[in-house]
This record gives C-alpha cells, sequence and structure tokens, in this order.
C-alpha cells in the first residue's frame, strides 16, 4: 500500500515551525516510515510528486506571490494543514495591519519601498479551505504528532477549544493576576500546555483567541485586580492584529 505524500511548505514567517518539527526526535523517524515525505525544503532538495495528500504550510500571506502560490498548494492538496501562529492567525506579520502598507514598506525598504509591492497580512483561512490548524508560536511538538495522526486517519482535528488557563491550572501554576500580571491566559486557545507560563513567563495569545471567548469574564478580571484593559489589547496586537471579528 503506497504511503501518503506529505509537503511541507513556507510563506513569510521566521521558518521556526519547519525547524521544530525537524527537531521532534525519534518520534519523526517514526513519523516518516508511515509517509513519504516529497517537498521540505528544510531537509529535502527533491521534489517529486504532482499531488499531496497533506500539505503543511507555514507562514502567513502578505503579498500576491504568496497568495497564488498558497492557492496553488491548495489545489493539489487533498488536506492542507495551517501550522503556526503565522498561518493560523497572521501571528507577528499582522502587525503590519496596523499601519498602511505605504508606512510599512518605507519602515523596512526605506526609499526603495516601492521595489516590494506588498498586501495585508492574511491568515490561510482567510484565503483558501484549511482542514486543520495547528496554533503556536512555535507549534508544540505533542500537539503537531496528535494533529498529523488525526489527519492521516481522517478523523476531527484534536486541538482544545478552551482556555489556557485549564491547563496552567492544571499545572498547579500560581495565576499571573494574583501577582499582578497581565497575562491572556484566559481568552487564548489552549493546547501548549501552558508552556510560557511554565517557564516564568507570561502568555501572549500566540495561539488565538478560543471560540466564543468570555469577554465580559476577562474584563471582570481585569477589574478586580485594578489593571488596565489596554494591556491586554495591546499584547492581543503582537500575534493577532490580522484576525478578523469572524475568527473570534
Amino acid at each position: 500500500m503506497a504511503r501518503p505524500k506529505v509537503a511541507f511548505f513556507d510563506l513569510s514567517s521566521c521558518e521556526g515551525c519547519q525547524l521544530q518539527v525537524t527537531n521532534i526526535g525519534a518520534v519523526l523517524f517514526e513519523l516518516l516510515g508511515v509517509i513519504e515525505l516529497v517537498e521540505f525544503r528544510e531537509v529535502l532538495s527533491e521534489r517529486s510528486a504532482a499531488r499531496y495528500h497533506l500539505a503543511f504550510v507555514e507562514g502567513s500571506v502578505s503579498n500576491s506571490e504568496a497568495e497564488r502560490r498558497l492557492k496553488e498548494i491548495r489545489a493539489r492538496s487533498d488536506a492542507l494543514i495551517a501550522y503556526g501562529s503565522c498561518a493560523t492567525n497572521g501571528g507577528v506579520n499582522g502587525m503590519k495591519n496596523c499601519n498602511s502598507l505605504v508606512a510599512a514598506q518605507a519602515e523596512v525598504y526605506a526609499e526603495q519601498g516601492a521595489w516590494f509591492p506588498t498586501t495585508s497580512t492574511r491568515a490561510l483561512h482567510q484565503l483558501v479551505t484549511v482542514d486543520y490548524m495547528i496554533p503556536g508560536c512555535p507549534i508544540h511538538p505533542d500537539e503537531f504528532i496528535k494533529v498529523v495522526k488525526a489527519a492521516l486517519a481522517g478523523l476531527p482535528s484534536p486541538v482544545p477549544d478552551y482556555a489556557v488557563c485549564v491547563e496552567c491550572k492544571l499545572n498547579e501554576n500560581v495565576c499571573l493576576y494574583d501577582k499582578g500580571i497581565t497575562c491572556l491566559g484566559p481568552i487564548t486557545r489552549a493546547g501548549c500546555h501552558a508552556w510560557c507560563i511554565n517557564n516564568g513567563n507570561t502568555c501572549y495569545g500566540c495561539r488565538g483567541l478560543v471560540s466564543n471567548p468570555n469577554r465580559s469574564g476577562a474584563a471582570a478580571v481585569l477589574h478586580h485586580y485594578g489593571l488596565d484593559a489596554e494591556q491586554i489589547v495591546k499584547r492581543m496586537t503582537m500575534y493577532n492584529a490580522a484576525m478578523e471579528p469572524d475568527d473570534a
């Protein structure tokens, strides 16, 4: 029986999520035993397939060339998986949407800005049908494996749809609000095992909003601790500026 053909692609990104895949260790070799890896620029020079069973795409769309390329990949794939914050919710690239495109071009390329056509940053699902998402900056290895298994079996996405606070409490962390620190855990989608908070940081919302986030509850928490809601907005902008209202 032929193994499923799997390909990895990248658009506008730091490529950190691709490196995360290459660093998952022995599990990667087990995975390679059940799939046929046909394209992955980070690790392969060959390109050997006209069609893919699974196409993984990292990065956001930030120009017309990337949009054309994404639609071509979608047309050649049975299932498309967006992985990493840039692909699932625009990521840090989305901050470009807070200014005019002309200002963004000038900031990066100075007087040569017009030489580099650009568009507003968009996540993949804003342009094509996405079958599975693996959020996070970078993706969590355990979640990557779970989604790959689900995709190969044709099962629904295993990515949870509850807040990071749930996982944070299971890890018995002291709530950062009790320390007077603003955290996006109450409204951010879980699945990272509260990775950042476990390691002494705060949640920056890199996994995007949980569905139907309890905004009034989050506001009540901020009020209780005497914190400014503007801090939440600023932090949410870091990874989610490209998000549209319907994405929440």
